[in-house]
């Protein structure tokens, strides 16, 4: 049974005594016992009989070569120096040296001495001595402050300072795209599989120091933090490591398309429910590797990707900047973006959420006991496959949007600090920070949205931006953002079978944005209809159909958005010279109403939708005054107006698989 907590207090261990069968022990022990029982020594004359061999319960916590030599209790102190000297007397006959590391005189009469295993059975006869134990490690045990971050959200501290997710990940499987990993490191040992892919290039100058431990030290450090037995987030994840990065950290685009097609081949011949595919590097970007990428996610394979470090958007880099791909960006303890001397934590909208990646303790290639701290998106994106893989192992049906949904449904909002980016990220950035499903996940029932915002579109008067959905999604709303005010409005188009989100920036305007309400749930099933000229009415047709979202676009140059209307006609609602495009869903037992609040001299308006209804779209109805847009942030619809403005109208759709058996009802 694997250890579900280490760091906490001081825990000594737990140790056996070898005087039970050998058929207990490994291999190792037993030539210990042999050695003891076989050899011709025998006690000193007048002598006790031979001393007790204890060593620790746990093989990964032992210090080999190094022993505690306890004398009986009331022994005299003197009786500790010539114990020692005895036993270097004895070792230096038979060719041997031992090295006296500490004596202890008081609540115990001993000491620790460094000596070869070979000298145990002449130790264990010698006089006074009551037992001798193998040294063996002790670890702190207040939980890391990365693992208790992701069971906040579950109410509750780390019951007796223990990570206890709600499985061990183990129906999971993890490909690592990374340098080399010391396989046999404790924290791993047993759940790495070194692959035969090797693609890296040549390391850079002349002189390169190609030492075992700094060529492991990045991938071993990634693969303890996905699932080391100590450190580890998902602990009884595989990991399957394909090599793309050489001993300086660096690789090629090139390597990293070989890697995946690699991993393609190898799931096409030993097909895996649930698969993983971590990519904890960054490049410029690149449109090779992000088609990749979007290959991999259509294949079934989840794949996160690490954010980057040059406190810069995530948008400029690959493969962060696939829209298929989960993206990871790193916070600190405090809950602020991860910052590394000029550089930090990449942002932006192309980022989907952030999980712990500052000072972050994991397996150190060092030694195969050691332990290192490391910072970076690439141990917030290890933080979030660990997480996918409990999500995976919970229901290995979840296709990779609805592993992004969960992930994002039970993150925490709001949490982190983004006041210093720039307006537009700041606008753009998700305030998203990775936490652990419960155990009782009941999301598979419920619907699940999330908002996806568009590049900023051109200044002009014909410039517009648009903004999509992930495979597996339904678009349920669609709206727009003008960070000045000035937009004429969106339109929800068909593009390839795939609805767009689509925002058009207005005269004199500086930009705008689409921001797209991206929906899961099985059965769902979304159309658009469009109002059949300016000033008429969008409207949902039969009663099969639920009315999700409203559009607007008015072909004068000020704005005045649609409002949705549900009753014996779910239409969204126009004035003159606007026209309007109705979102109309379907799903068994869905269910949508309306929220609205106004305010008459407020410059922002919020309004939510209540436990277990999702918002679905986000409108404003203003008072007369320019309107910067509605924005759908979580569950909350929030609208903003112009400085001095009248005030306005936030409506809110929301929507929800109604339980079963439980009649319809209005959100309050």
């Amino acid at each position: 049974m694997r250890r579900t907590s280490v760091w906490i207090g001081l825990v000594l261990c737990l140790c056996a005594s070898l005087a039970a069968s050998a058929q207990d022990y490994p291999e190792d022990d037993e030539m210990i016992l042999d050695l003891i029982r076989e050899d011709g020594t025998q006690p000193e004359t007048g002598a006790e009989p031979a001393a007790e061999f204890l060593r620790c319960s746990k093989a990964a916590w032992r210090v080999p070569g190094q022993y505690l030599v306890m004398l009986h209790q009331g022994t005299h102190e003197s009786h500790v120096q010539r114990t020692i000297r005895r036993l270097r007397a004895k070792a230096a006959r038979r060719g041997y040296l031992v090295e006296i590391l500490q004596t202890y005189s008081g609540a115990l009469r001993g000491f620790l001495v460094k000596m070869s295993s070979d000298v145990l059975h002449l130790a264990v006869m010698l006089p006074h001595v009551q037992y001798i134990e193998e040294d063996s490690s002790i670890f702190a045990q207040s939980a890391p402050w990365n693992l208790q971050r992701l069971l906040q959200p579950l109410g509750s501290t780390l019951e007796n300072a223990t990570y206890r997710p709600p499985n061990d990940g183990g129906l999971a499987e993890v490909y690592l795209m990374d340098g080399s990993v010391q396989s046999s490191h404790r924290e791993v040992e047993g759940r790495v599989v070194i692959t035969d892919f090797n693609n890296v290039p040549e390391e850079d100058g002349v002189r390169v120091h190609r030492q075992a431990s700094q060529c492991d030290s990045h991938g071993t450090h990634m693969a303890g933090v996905v699932s080391g037995s100590d450190s580890g987030v998902a602990r009884g994840t595989g990991v399957n490591l394909v090599r793309v990065l050489n001993c300086q950290g660096k690789g090629t685009v090139s390597g990293a398309l070989a890697g995946m097609e690699y991993i393609r081949a190898t799931l096409l011949a030993r097909p895996v429910n649930a698969v993983i595919i971590l990519l904890p590097f960054i490049g410029g970007f690149s449109r090779s590797l992000n088609a990749a990428c979007r290959d991999m996610v259509a294949n079934g394979a989840v794949v996160i990707a690490a954010a980057g470090n040059y406190r810069d958007d995530a948008c400029l880099y690959s493969p962060a900047s696939e829209p298929e791909v989960i993206t990871v960006g790193a916070v600190n303890s405090a809950d602020q973006l991860m910052s590394q001397g000029a550089g930090g934590s990449n942002f932006g909208r192309c980022v989907d959420l952030f999980a712990p990646g500052d000072d972050i303790v994991s397996a150190s290639s060092d030694c195969s006991t050691c332990f290192t701290s490391r910072s970076g998106t690439s141990q917030a994106a290890a933080h979030a496959a660990g997480i996918a893989a409990v999500i995976l192992s919970s229901n290995q049906n979840a296709s990779p949007v609805q592993v992004l949904q969960v992930m994002l449904h039970y993150s925490i909002s709001n949490r982190i600090n983004l006041l210093p980016l720039s307006e537009t990220h700041h606008l753009t950035t998700p305030n998203l920070l990775a936490a652990m499903p419960p155990a009782n996940n009941t999301t598979s029932g419920e619907l699940l949205c999330r908002s996806v915002w568009s590049e900023r579109s051109g200044v002009t008067n014909t410039d517009k931006t648009i903004s999509r959905c992930r495979q597996g999604e339904e678009m349920m709303g669609c709206s727009s953002y003008a960070p000045d005010g000035v937009r004429v409005g969106e339109t929800v188009a068909v593009n390839s079978g795939q609805m767009e989100c689509v925002a058009y920036n207005g005269a004199g305007g500086k930009g705008v944005y689409a921001v797209a309400r991206c929906c899961v749930k099985s059965g769902l099933q979304c159309q658009v209809h469009a109002s059949r000229e300016p000033g008429q009415d969008a409207e949902c047709d039969g009663l099969q159909h639920h009315l999700s979202g409203c559009t607007s676009r008015s072909t004068a140059e000020i704005l005045s958005d649609s409002r949705p209307h549900h009753g014996d006609r779910r239409r969204c609602v126009v004035k003159e010279e606007v026209t309007s495009h109705a979102v109309c869903c379907h799903a068994p037992s869905l269910e949508c109403n309306l929220l609205e609040n106004i305010s008459a001299d407020k410059e922002q308006v919020e309004v939510s939708c209540p436990s277990g209804w999702t918002l679905t779209d986000c409108s404003a109805v203003s008072q007369g005054s320019a309107i910067l847009g509605p924005v759908a942030r979580g569950n909350s619809c929030h609208v903003r107006t112009a400085t001095g403005a009248d005030g306005a109208a936030g409506i809110a759709v929301c929507c929800r698989i109604r339980p079963p058996e439980q009649p319809t009802t209005t959100p309050h």
